[in-house]
This record gives C-alpha cells, sequence and structure tokens, in this order.
C-alpha cells in the first residue's frame, strides 16, 4: 500500500520540525516549527563565549526563511542557551531538506529523547517524498536556568507561512491560516561537557492562547 499521499497530506497540517515527546496523541500534539532560514549563520557572540567548541555551520535552501526573536538577553549564559537552541531547529530542518543529509548538526544539538523524536520526524519526511518551504518566527522566548547545567526554555512559534513541498513535484501544499498555526513549545536544555547547550526534552501545544496574535 502506498502510504505517500496519505504521509503528504498530514505533513501539510504542520509547517516543520514537529518534535513533541508526548508520545502519539492528536494532531495539536504533534506541533511543528517551521524550522527556516537560508543560508550559513555564524555562531554569535554568546555562543562563542559560552564555549571554545567549534560549533557545526548550519545551511539551509534559500526557500526558507526563519526569525528567531529575543536573542539578546545581557546574560551572557541564557543568550547561549537561545542560540544553541535556534541552531537545533535550524539543524532539524537542515536533515529534511537535504542540506546536512549525515545529521551531524542534529546530534550535535540534540540528546536523549529529543534526538530519537528528532530522526523520527525526519524519517516521516522521507518516506513522504517531501521537504520544507516558507518562514517561520520564533518569539516570547524565556529562559529559566535550573543550576549551572540545565535550562528551561519556553517559545511560541508563528508556523502560518511554512509549509511541506513534495520533492518530485515541488507542489506546495498549503494550509490555511488558524489559531493551530501557533505553537507553544516548552523545552529542557542540558550542557553537555564541551560546553552545548542541547536539547534533551521538547513538548509543543498547538493552538496555544498565550501564542495567539
Amino acid at each position: 500500500m502506498n502510504r505517500r499521499p496519505t504521509l503528504l497530506a498530514a505533513l501539510a497540517l504542520t509547517a516543520a520540525t514537529a518534535l513533541t515527546l508526548s508520545a502519539c496523541g492528536s494532531d495539536d500534539d504533534k506541533a511543528a516549527g517551521a524550522d527556516t532560514g537560508g543560508g550559513k549563520q555564524p555562531a554569535s557572540p554568546s555562543t562563542s563565549a559560552a564555549s571554545s567548541t567549534q560549533r557545526p555551520q548550519t545551511e539551509l535552501p534559500t526557500d526558507l526563511k526563519l526569525t528567531f526573536e529575543g536573542g539578546e538577553t545581557g546574560d551572557p549564559v541564557k543568550d547561549a542557551i537561545l542560540a544553541d537552541s535556534a541552531e537545533r531547529m535550524r539543524a532539524v530542518d537542515a536533515v529534511i531538506t537535504g542540506t546536512d543529509p549525515e545529521g551531524k548538526a542534529l546530534a550535535f544539538y540534540n540528546t536523549g529523547e529529543a534526538l530519537e523524536a528528532a530522526r523520527d520526524w525526519v524519517d516521516q519526511f522521507e518516506e513522504a517524498g517531501a521537504t520544507l518551504t516558507g518562514e517561520a518566527r520564533y518569539y516570547d522566548r524565556e529562559v529559566t536556568l535550573k543550576g549551572e547545567d540545565s535550562a528551561a526554555l519556553v517559545f511560541c512559534a508563528d508556523e502560518s507561512k511554512g509549509f511541506s513541498k513534495d520533492k518530485e513535484t515541488n507542489e506546495v501544499h498549503k494550509t490555511p491560516v488558524t489559531r493551530n498555526s501557533y505553537v507553544l513549545y516548552h523545552t529542557r536544555l542540558d550542557k553537555n561537557t564541551e560546553g552545548v547547550w542541547q536539547t534533551s526534552q521538547i513538548i509543543s501545544t498547538r493552538g496555544a492562547a498565550q501564542c495567539q496574535p
């Protein structure tokens, strides 16, 4: 049985990197974060200050655009967390779009359950023969430190302009803008021995009231 059309239709309901860890739930649980943004993004000063580890350069297709708001808090630790979290989002899309087929950045910025979930989502796009296009905006990003090596990061995503695209036909599967186009993310990040803030857990709520425009 050919599942490809069904998978494409399902992926069209989300903008990009659905990494929910709430297991098999409703479509509202399987939220997406359109991790977009063409070109290479250099490491931020806060990231470099937090660790001497060389971050991988993440390159995305030119038809993807991302915006991460609120990256400068004045706290170098929080700024490093925000920077590594943003790169984690880019890393997932890089695998899906084929700019990082080996997933080097994916494994660099993810660990544990978040890494497993990311790889599973990538596999779904591969099976569907789909990629990503469009844009997304990440905003209201708030970091809460949980000690020297752990933190919680909550943020919203506007995915109203992010879509899946058929690799063979280049057909873009557009969906109407609804309250479910806005997603609330709760994530946990843990600093590894090299000083990288890796995402270890991520749970999303589609249609969350606090993320509505």
